[in-house]
């Protein structure tokens, strides 16, 4: 899957077994937030039905892939297509033109594969779960060979090794149905799939800063839409990324934002991911979910994002800062009936369930 800022990869393992205890198996679990589907896909692949909303496209793209394709469905002729998309010859377009020269975001071999195989995806005759596969493979390609630090706020100076290898897409690890019910990708904000998607357990993993992942993953938005948008500053962000806020990266909006997609879900249990370095405190999420019932909070100390142990540079690439803390704690609150749950099965000294 692709790099991402916020990534539950070392803790989806952790998250898996905490909705399991939580629920039952044969549960519904809406990831109204979902990003790249780590940790959806891992759901489903525990054999829950899961029903997968993130409001950007890109996102939408990955949840289509992982989440709603299956792979009796796909996989035969994604392979084929994608066997044949590799034999694409290279064209320079408006990727290259504008993330390999007037940025530096991949290099200009790579730019022009992406340039040529994107156009060619848009001849074919793809039903939706099929195109979600194949774009997800190009996306995942691409995020190969970028000269990036992870993040497409800005570009490495230098080419990054990587970026010199040439791109070739892979079959992505979609997953066969569950027996439960058919999975589900949506592209709804947040609020609108609270009220909208009803299912057994809510797994909640809201942005908690400033960063905006639009901002931070414009590259990814740009070649799932294809729409060649106006761009602005030295990392060419799409102009979208000023114009379209999130109530979630702001500090005195997301609190209510937060609080009425929590009195809008219609489940039994809600289980909430926020780091302690987020915009809310741990006892405001408490107050907010105690209205669902008992509330049980798991620490989990966990490490912070690449950019923090690289410490701060300026526009010159000389080190100005110096690297602050290496670690953080992730909190996961559960609320609701599966709080009960947990309190019943409780043994690990770090979960605290309060009344």
């Amino acid at each position: 899957m692709i790099k991402y800022l916020g990534s539950k990869r070392l803790l989806v393992d952790k998250i898996t077994s905490l909705v399991g205890r939580a629920c039952e198996q044969d549960s519904t679990i809406l990831d109204l937030f979902s990003g790249t589907s780590r940790v959806g896909h891992a759901l489903k692949r525990a054999g829950f039905r899961v029903l997968a909303n993130d409001h950007n496209a890109y996102a939408h793209t990955l949840a289509g892939c992982y989440i709603q394709a299956d792979a009796e469905s796909v996989l035969v002729r994604a392979k084929s297509i994608i066997d044949d998309l590799n034999t694409t010859k290279p064209q320079p377009g408006f990727i290259t033109h504008k993330y390999c020269e007037e940025s530096r975001f991949f290099h200009p071999d790579n730019g022009a594969r992406i340039d040529a195989i994107r156009d060619r995806i848009d001849t074919l005759d793809l039903d939706p779960d099929l195109r979600a596969v194949i774009l997800t493979s190009l996306l995942e390609a691409a995020d190969r060979v970028d000269s990036t630090t992870g993040v497409q706020m800005a570009y490495l100076k230098s080419w990054a090794p990587r970026a010199h290898k040439q791109m070739t897409l892979r079959v992505p690890d979609v997953l066969p149905a569950v027996p439960t019910g058919r999975c589900q990708a949506h592209q709804l904000e947040a609020i609108d799939a609270a009220k909208k998607l009803t299912g057994d357990v809510a797994y909640l993993d809201p942005p908690y800063n400033q960063h905006s992942y639009l901002g931070n993953y414009h590259l990814w938005e740009t070649i799932v839409n294809w729409d060649r948008p106006p761009t602005y500053g030295i990392a060419c962000k799409r102009t979208e990324c000023q114009q379209r806020k999130s109530d979630f990266n702001s500090k005195p909006r997301i609190e209510p934002a937060l609080r009425a997609v929590i009195q809008s879900l219609d489940v039994d249990t809600i289980v909430l991911s926020f780091s302690d370095e987020g915009y809310l405190t741990r006892d405001q999420i408490i107050h907010m979910l105690s209205a669902r019932g008992r509330v049980a909070v798991i620490e989990n100390d966990h490490p912070r994002y690449v950019g923090c142990k690289i410490g701060i540079h300026n526009q010159s690439g000389k080190k100005v800062g110096t690297v602050g803390k290496t670690r953080n704690k992730e909190l996961f609150f559960v609320a609701g009936t599966g709080a009960e749950q947990l309190g019943e099965k409780k043994k690990d000294r770090q979960t605290t369930i309060l009344a």
